[in-house]
Protein backbone atom coordinates (compact mmCIF):
# COMPACT_ATOMS: atom_id res chain seq x y z
CA UNK A 1 0.00 0.00 0.00
CA UNK A 2 0.73 3.22 -0.65
CA UNK A 3 2.39 5.11 2.18
CA UNK A 4 0.51 7.76 4.35
CA UNK A 5 1.72 10.85 2.98
CA UNK A 6 1.10 9.82 -0.45
CA UNK A 7 -2.33 8.62 0.24
CA UNK A 8 -2.49 12.09 2.08
CA UNK A 9 -2.05 13.50 -1.75
CA UNK A 10 -3.81 11.07 -3.12
CA UNK A 11 -7.30 12.14 -1.42
CA UNK A 12 -6.30 15.62 -2.04
CA UNK A 13 -5.80 14.98 -5.79
CA UNK A 14 -9.03 13.39 -6.61
CA UNK A 15 -11.44 15.34 -4.05
CA UNK A 16 -14.18 17.55 -5.63
CA UNK A 17 -12.75 20.26 -3.66
CA UNK A 18 -8.92 19.81 -5.77
CA UNK A 19 -9.33 23.09 -8.33
CA UNK A 20 -9.94 20.99 -11.53
CA UNK A 21 -13.05 22.07 -12.40
CA UNK A 22 -14.54 18.80 -12.59
CA UNK A 23 -18.16 19.71 -10.86
CA UNK A 24 -18.75 21.50 -14.51
CA UNK A 25 -18.83 18.84 -16.47
CA UNK A 26 -20.91 15.47 -17.41
CA UNK A 27 -19.48 13.36 -19.90
CA UNK A 28 -22.26 13.34 -21.84
CA UNK A 29 -24.37 12.43 -18.56
CA UNK A 30 -26.50 15.21 -18.95
CA UNK A 31 -27.37 14.98 -22.43
CA UNK A 32 -28.88 11.10 -21.36
CA UNK A 33 -30.94 12.19 -18.98
CA UNK A 34 -32.19 15.20 -20.46
CA UNK A 35 -32.99 12.66 -23.71
CA UNK A 36 -34.73 10.18 -21.60
CA UNK A 37 -32.47 7.07 -21.19
CA UNK A 38 -31.01 7.62 -18.30
CA UNK A 39 -34.48 7.96 -15.70
CA UNK A 40 -33.73 6.59 -12.62
CA UNK A 41 -31.43 4.86 -10.14
CA UNK A 42 -31.03 1.82 -12.02
CA UNK A 43 -30.69 3.31 -15.19
CA UNK A 44 -27.53 5.66 -14.13
CA UNK A 45 -25.97 3.16 -12.40
CA UNK A 46 -26.36 0.89 -16.20
CA UNK A 47 -24.97 4.09 -17.86
CA UNK A 48 -22.07 4.39 -15.30
CA UNK A 49 -20.97 0.83 -15.15
CA UNK A 50 -21.21 0.41 -19.31
CA UNK A 51 -18.57 3.40 -19.12
CA UNK A 52 -16.18 2.15 -16.70
CA UNK A 53 -15.93 -1.23 -18.33
CA UNK A 54 -16.38 -0.55 -22.43
CA UNK A 55 -16.22 3.76 -22.51
CA UNK A 56 -14.46 6.78 -21.90
CA UNK A 57 -13.38 5.90 -18.57
CA UNK A 58 -12.39 2.27 -19.39
CA UNK A 59 -10.32 4.15 -22.04
CA UNK A 60 -8.71 6.60 -19.19
CA UNK A 61 -7.32 3.98 -17.24
CA UNK A 62 -5.14 2.33 -19.34
CA UNK A 63 -4.15 5.68 -20.88
CA UNK A 64 -3.44 6.23 -17.07
CA UNK A 65 -1.52 3.05 -16.31
CA UNK A 66 1.15 3.58 -19.34
CA UNK A 67 1.81 7.04 -18.69
CA UNK A 68 2.19 6.14 -14.76
CA UNK A 69 5.38 4.04 -16.04
CA UNK A 70 5.95 6.64 -18.78
CA UNK A 71 7.49 8.89 -16.46
CA UNK A 72 10.47 9.05 -17.49
CA UNK A 73 10.60 9.48 -21.27
CA UNK A 74 8.97 12.42 -21.95
CA UNK A 75 8.25 11.65 -25.62
CA UNK A 76 5.87 8.40 -24.33
CA UNK A 77 3.54 11.00 -22.17
CA UNK A 78 3.57 13.01 -25.50
CA UNK A 79 2.53 10.23 -27.68
CA UNK A 80 -0.17 9.13 -24.96
CA UNK A 81 -1.38 12.55 -24.70
CA UNK A 82 -2.16 12.37 -28.42
CA UNK A 83 -3.56 9.58 -28.00
CA UNK A 84 -5.85 10.13 -25.52
CA UNK A 85 -7.06 12.86 -27.28
CA UNK A 86 -7.48 11.06 -31.17
CA UNK A 87 -9.76 9.02 -28.84
CA UNK A 88 -12.27 11.53 -27.01
CA UNK A 89 -15.53 11.46 -29.47
CA UNK A 90 -16.55 15.00 -29.17
CA UNK A 91 -15.52 18.37 -28.89
CA UNK A 92 -16.63 19.05 -25.30
CA UNK A 93 -15.30 16.21 -24.48
CA UNK A 94 -11.76 17.23 -25.66
CA UNK A 95 -11.90 20.36 -23.57
CA UNK A 96 -12.78 18.59 -20.86
CA UNK A 97 -9.99 16.64 -20.59
CA UNK A 98 -7.40 19.57 -21.68
CA UNK A 99 -9.41 21.97 -19.33
CA UNK A 100 -9.00 19.20 -16.28
CA UNK A 101 -6.00 18.24 -16.88
CA UNK A 102 -4.12 21.84 -17.39
CA UNK A 103 -5.75 22.86 -14.31
CA UNK A 104 -4.59 19.91 -11.96
CA UNK A 105 -0.95 20.23 -13.08
CA UNK A 106 -1.21 23.73 -12.30
CA UNK A 107 -3.12 23.12 -8.59
CA UNK A 108 -0.46 20.01 -8.17
CA UNK A 109 2.11 22.73 -8.56
CA UNK A 110 1.73 23.07 -4.86
CA UNK A 111 3.70 19.40 -4.47
CA UNK A 112 7.29 20.43 -6.24
CA UNK A 113 8.90 17.99 -8.51
CA UNK A 114 11.07 18.60 -11.14
CA UNK A 115 9.28 15.69 -13.30
CA UNK A 116 6.44 18.55 -14.30
CA UNK A 117 9.21 19.85 -16.93
CA UNK A 118 8.73 16.42 -18.84
CA UNK A 119 4.74 16.44 -18.84
CA UNK A 120 3.45 17.57 -22.35
CA UNK A 121 1.24 20.28 -23.17
CA UNK A 122 -1.45 20.85 -22.87
CA UNK A 123 -1.71 17.28 -21.03
CA UNK A 124 -4.90 15.64 -20.93
CA UNK A 125 -6.50 14.86 -17.83
CA UNK A 126 -5.62 10.91 -17.11
CA UNK A 127 -2.07 11.40 -18.02
CA UNK A 128 -1.41 14.44 -15.55
CA UNK A 129 -2.72 12.30 -12.77
CA UNK A 130 -0.89 9.69 -14.02
CA UNK A 131 2.22 11.59 -14.56
CA UNK A 132 2.29 13.53 -11.07
CA UNK A 133 0.93 10.14 -9.22
CA UNK A 134 4.39 8.74 -10.51
CA UNK A 135 6.43 11.70 -9.85
CA UNK A 136 5.57 11.82 -6.17
CA UNK A 137 5.98 7.79 -5.78
CA UNK A 138 2.30 7.27 -5.79
CA UNK A 139 1.68 3.30 -6.84
CA UNK A 140 -0.25 2.79 -10.36
CA UNK A 141 -2.54 0.49 -8.35
CA UNK A 142 -3.28 2.91 -5.59
CA UNK A 143 -3.96 5.87 -8.08
CA UNK A 144 -6.02 4.06 -10.67
CA UNK A 145 -8.65 3.25 -7.83
CA UNK A 146 -8.57 6.79 -6.51
CA UNK A 147 -9.27 7.88 -10.11
CA UNK A 148 -11.57 5.21 -11.11
CA UNK A 149 -13.62 5.83 -7.74
CA UNK A 150 -13.33 9.71 -8.49
CA UNK A 151 -14.62 9.23 -12.13
CA UNK A 152 -17.72 7.21 -10.59
CA UNK A 153 -18.36 9.69 -8.08
CA UNK A 154 -18.65 12.74 -10.00
CA UNK A 155 -21.30 11.16 -12.59
CA UNK A 156 -23.33 9.89 -9.60
CA UNK A 157 -22.86 13.46 -8.65
CA UNK A 158 -24.41 15.02 -12.06
CA UNK A 159 -27.06 12.08 -11.61
CA UNK A 160 -28.28 13.19 -7.85
CA UNK A 161 -28.61 16.86 -9.10
CA UNK A 162 -30.32 16.24 -12.40
CA UNK A 163 -32.60 12.75 -12.81
CA UNK A 164 -33.41 13.10 -9.97
CA UNK A 165 -31.95 10.14 -7.55
CA UNK A 166 -31.73 10.90 -3.98
CA UNK A 167 -28.19 10.85 -1.98
CA UNK A 168 -28.62 7.58 -0.17
CA UNK A 169 -29.31 5.86 -3.83
CA UNK A 170 -26.58 7.87 -5.19
CA UNK A 171 -24.08 6.40 -2.33
CA UNK A 172 -26.00 2.59 -3.12
CA UNK A 173 -24.50 2.87 -6.67
CA UNK A 174 -21.19 3.72 -5.64
CA UNK A 175 -20.93 1.04 -3.34
CA UNK A 176 -22.66 -1.05 -6.04
CA UNK A 177 -20.01 -0.16 -8.65
CA UNK A 178 -16.66 -0.84 -5.95
CA UNK A 179 -15.95 -4.52 -7.12
CA UNK A 180 -16.15 -2.99 -10.81
CA UNK A 181 -13.68 -0.10 -10.02
CA UNK A 182 -11.14 -2.59 -8.03
CA UNK A 183 -11.42 -5.07 -11.09
CA UNK A 184 -11.31 -2.47 -14.06
CA UNK A 185 -7.88 -0.82 -11.77
CA UNK A 186 -5.95 -4.27 -11.89
CA UNK A 187 -7.35 -4.96 -15.62
CA UNK A 188 -5.71 -1.66 -16.43
CA UNK A 189 -2.13 -1.91 -15.01
CA UNK A 190 -1.89 -5.22 -17.29
CA UNK A 191 -3.30 -3.92 -20.59
CA UNK A 192 -1.51 -2.83 -23.64
CA UNK A 193 -2.68 0.16 -25.58
CA UNK A 194 -4.15 -2.30 -28.28
CA UNK A 195 -6.62 -3.34 -25.85
CA UNK A 196 -8.07 0.23 -25.80
CA UNK A 197 -11.38 -0.25 -27.19
CA UNK A 198 -15.34 1.30 -26.59
CA UNK A 199 -18.31 -0.25 -27.20
CA UNK A 200 -20.00 2.98 -25.29
CA UNK A 201 -21.78 4.23 -28.28
CA UNK A 202 -24.45 5.90 -26.50
CA UNK A 203 -22.02 7.59 -24.13
CA UNK A 204 -20.34 8.73 -27.47
CA UNK A 205 -23.15 10.23 -29.27
CA UNK A 206 -24.99 11.96 -26.03
CA UNK A 207 -21.61 13.74 -25.61
CA UNK A 208 -21.77 15.05 -29.37
CA UNK A 209 -25.14 16.40 -29.06
CA UNK A 210 -24.48 17.69 -25.96
CA UNK A 211 -23.46 20.80 -27.82
CA UNK A 212 -27.28 20.85 -29.24
CA UNK A 213 -29.70 20.86 -26.00
CA UNK A 214 -31.67 24.79 -25.65
CA UNK A 215 -30.48 24.51 -22.02
CA UNK A 216 -27.84 22.96 -20.51
CA UNK A 217 -26.39 23.16 -16.54
CA UNK A 218 -22.85 21.45 -17.72
CA UNK A 219 -19.86 22.22 -19.95
CA UNK A 220 -20.06 18.53 -21.85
Amino acid sequence: MTDPAALQRLLTWLSPAFPVGGFAWSAGLETAIVEGPVRDAAATRAWIEGNLRHGSIHTDAILLAHAHRGLVEPQTLRDLADLCLALTPARERRQEVLAMGEAFVAAARAWPSPHYAALPSPCPYPVAVAAVAAAHGIEAQDTLLAFLTAAVQAQVSVAVRLVPIGQSEGLAIQAALEPVIAAEAEAAQHAALADIGGIAYASDVAQMRHETLPTRIFRS
